[in-house]
């Protein structure tokens, strides 16, 4: 398996000059999604101090280029370090050193899912609307080789690496650990990480978040993921499918309630979301991948404890359909349910704005209602 160059240049000479003192300089690396609406990219400048919000003179604008994405142009707005609240655009953190900023979009543009993300959730807000996203993702190697898998064959069948431990089992443990510590280190919301059903491939999870802030969470989270394999070497895939053949494919299943589904007899608010569900499969399919559903198509098949594309289904702890209801919440009837349809490449954006759409704001057909 083939590992990056930089990743064996020595550690150890580059930390006498990550400790040289800066004065009162301070790095900024600002990171904004680029106009594929999948990669992140990102650039540093000097500030004259630690920022505590963003103003004219810190705007992102000034004297930096976000080219190759001008499409994708970030702008941030007021945010106090590491702490995100949902009527924020931008986050601080610090990373090697780095203050990041996450620049997420707040401006007109094709590919600002955001925008229209933030507009529908504030429609609802008093319905207090929670996700959780499971993100599932493949270490490769920079040939895009499985991490850990032989150089000519395949690893032992599926079956004993979900949850796994074990130097056979569990390929990569360095860089989840890694990876959770960082997020937590940053704020970011996350709730806990495992070994999936295919070797090299795991997965953590993000939430409960309310609104907007869910997207904001999973996309740092991300970043701090790419960058952590950055160091070892190695590449973080969010391709749904990285592996053809009889391999478990990557998604980003969500986790959606409301208060109403929270409360006791809640049963009956999730089962009407569902419903509506049911009226809009299209519409979601296209919603949950950057590429309208091609990328979910080598995914959802029917097998491998996915749905088939073409049909809509749903189901008390029921791991093969469109829909599951977690078994305590059929037996409580109240809290939450799962869809399962969203792909590890999606824009949680996008995914959680088509969720309230078609759950709360009652919406039909195959487009969205332009408010």
């Amino acid at each position: 398996m083939a590992m990056s160059a930089s990743a064996r240049l020595s550690k150890t000479v580059k930390q006498q000059y990550m400790e040289l003192p800066q004065g009162d300089k301070v790095q900024a690396m600002y990171v904004w999604i680029d106009g594929t609406g999948e990669g992140l990219r990102c650039k540093t400048r000097t500030l004259d101090s630690e920022p505590k919000s963003i103003d004219g003179k810190n705007n992102c604008q000034n004297g930096i280029s976000m080219a190759p994405a001008p499409s994708s142009l970030r702008i941030p707005s007021a945010k106090t370090p590491t702490n995100w609240s949902c009527h924020s655009f931008c986050s601080f953190v610090f990373l090697n050193s780095e203050l990041v900023c996450l620049m997420l979009v707040n401006c007109c543009t094709e590919t600002n899912l955001r925008l229209t993300c933030k507009k529908v959730m504030d429609m609802v807000e008093d319905q207090i609307p929670w996700f959780g996203m499971e993100q599932e993702y493949t270490i490769l190697g920079t040939d895009g080789h499985p991490f850990g898998w032989p150089s000519n064959g395949f690893p032992g069948p599926q079956g004993p690496y979900y949850c796994g431990v074990g130097a056979d089992k569990a390929y990569g443990r360095d860089i989840v650990e890694a990876h959770y510590r960082a997020c937590l280190y940053a704020g970011v919301m996350i709730c806990g990480t495992n070994a999936e059903v295919m070797p090299a491939q795991w997965e953590f999870q993000v939430g409960p978040c309310e609104g907007i802030n869910m997207g904001d969470h999973l996309w740092v989270a991300r970043f701090i993921l790419h960058r952590v394999c950055e160091d070892f070497g190695v590449v973080a895939s969010f391709d749904p499918k990285p592996i053809p053949g009889n391999w478990n494919g990557a998604g980003c299943h969500t986790n959606f309630s409301t208060k109403e589904m929270r409360e006791e007899g809640g049963l009956k608010a999730i089962e009407e979301s569902i419903e509506r569900l049911a009226k809009r499969h299209s519409y979601h399919i296209r919603a949950y991948d950057p590429k309208g559903g091609l990328d979910n198509a080598r995914r959802l098949t029917g097998h491998h404890e996915t749905s088939n594309i073409h049909e809509f289904s749903a189901g008390v702890a029921n791991r093969g359909a469109s829909i599951r209801i977690p078994r305590s919440v059929g037996q409580e009837k109240k809290g939450y349910f799962e869809d399962r349809r969203p792909s590890a490449n999606c824009d949680p954006y996008a995914v959680t704005e088509a969720m309230i759409r078609t759950c709360l704001l009652s919406e039909e057909g195959d487009e969205p209602v332009d408010y």
